[in-house]
C-alpha cells in the first residue's frame, strides 16, 4: 500500500500545474483501493465559478466515475487546508479520510477556525491528518503570492 507522502506528491503536482494558470496552486486527489479516482486544481478565475475549488472539482469527478455521491472508502489528498465550502462537501460525499498539507489560517476551514468535524451530532466522522509534505505546498503557495504582489 502506497503512503500519504507517495499521494501528495500527485496532488502537488495538479497544484503546480494550476499556477500557470493564474490560479492559486491548490491540487486535490481522491484515492480508492491504492489508485486515484479524481483529481481538481483551482479554476475559480478561468471558469468564472467561486467554487471551482480543486476540492470540489476532484468530488464531482470521482462522484461520476463512481456513479455515486457517496465517496465510501475513499481518502482526499489535497496540497491546502480545506475551506468552509469544500469542508461541508467533503462531509457530505462521505469520504472516509481526508490527508492535507499546509494551514490555511486566513479562512474559515476544517479545523484552524471552527472544529468542523467536532461537532457531535454531525453524522459522518472524517478521519484527517495534516503536514505532509508541509514545507512544499506551503513554499509552492508561498511564491505564487510573492510573484503576484512583486507584478504590482
Amino acid at each position: 500500500m502506497k503512503n500519504d507522502i507517495y499521494w501528495m506528491k500527485y496532488a502537488l503536482y495538479f497544484a503546480k500545474l494550476t499556477k500557470y494558470n493564474g490560479e492559486i496552486p491548490v491540487g486535490a486527489i481522491i484515492v480508492k483501493n491504492n489508485k486515484i479516482i479524481s483529481f481538481g486544481n483551482n479554476n475559480t478565475i478561468k471558469k468564472n465559478d467561486p467554487t471551482a475549488h480543486a476540492e470540489i472539482i476532484a468530488l464531482r469527478k470521482a462522484g461520476k466515475y463512481l456513479k455515486n455521491y457517496r465517496l465510501l472508502n475513499t481518502t482526499m489528498y489535497v496540497t491546502l487546508e480545506p475551506c468552509l465550502m469544500c469542508s461541508g462537501a467533503i462531509i457530505m460525499s462521505r469520504i472516509s479520510r481526508l490527508v492535507f498539507s499546509t494551514y490555511n489560517k486566513k479562512y474559515f476551514n476544517i479545523g484552524s477556525f471552527i472544529d468542523l468535524l467536532g461537532i457531535y451530532n454531525i453524522n459522518h466522522k472524517i478521519k484527517i491528518n495534516s503536514g505532509i509534505l508541509r514545507k512544499e505546498c506551503t513554499n509552492l503557495i508561498q511564491n505564487f503570492f510573492y510573484s503576484k504582489r512583486k507584478k504590482k
